[in-house]
């Protein structure tokens, strides 16, 4: 079963996908995630993705992109993937179907974890101090958020005519959007 959890900066998109990942022994595919490992490991993208980051920007398509294909082409995660935090973008939405098309899989179901703006600070200065991650800075926070929302409404557009897709308060707790999820995957 492969599954997209998308929704802000800050949604719960990540607490969402550990979880699913240990119940359906499925893969993340956080590019937050993969994107934090190329900064650490200082390559060229990864100096590229701090620039952006630090802009407020998001990292380009074409990177992300290249980064999701090496997962699919993965044999081991076929049908066993949980998306976090990708596509943000209409054109990695259309590019996912191209390469979920040309791997022979699908996407079972779509989640939108859709959260205000005033959530999302509140949420995003306490992981600042549990998880002390760089990319969580207040001014970044706002610019990221504002730019995630101009940027995703193609691709709610392009998801939520889908019967797979289904909108869930964000700023419900943890165990509630859980319970929802799991209503709807019956797994």
């Amino acid at each position: 079963m492969n599954l997209i959890l998308f929704g802000p900066p800050g949604a719960g998109k990540g607490t969402q996908a550990k979880y699913l990942v240990k119940k359906l022994n499925n893969f993340q595919i956080s590019t937050g995630d993969m994107l934090r490992d190329e900064i650490q490991k200082n390559s060229e993208i990864g100096k590229k993705i701090v620039n952006d980051m630090d802009d407020g920007k998001f990292v380009s398509d074409q990177i992300v992109n290249t980064l999701i294909e090496n997962v699919l082409l993965d044999p081991q995660k076929k049908n066993r993937l949980i998306f976090d935090g990708y596509p943000r973008s209409l054109s990695q939405a259309q590019n996912l179907d191209i390469l979920l098309k040309k791997t022979d899989q699908k996407i079972d179901f779509v989640f939108f974890l859709n959260v205000n703006k005033e959530t999302i600070i509140k949420r995003i200065e306490q992981r600042k101090i549990l998880e002390k991650r760089s990319d969580d800075d207040l001014n970044t926070t706002i610019k990221r958020f504002d730019k995630y929302m101009e940027t995703t409404k193609p691709v709610l557009d392009f998801y939520s005519t889908n019967p797979n897709f289904y909108e869930i308060d964000g700023a419900s707790k943890i165990e509630e959007i859980t319970a929802k999820i799991d209503n709807f995957i019956r797994v």
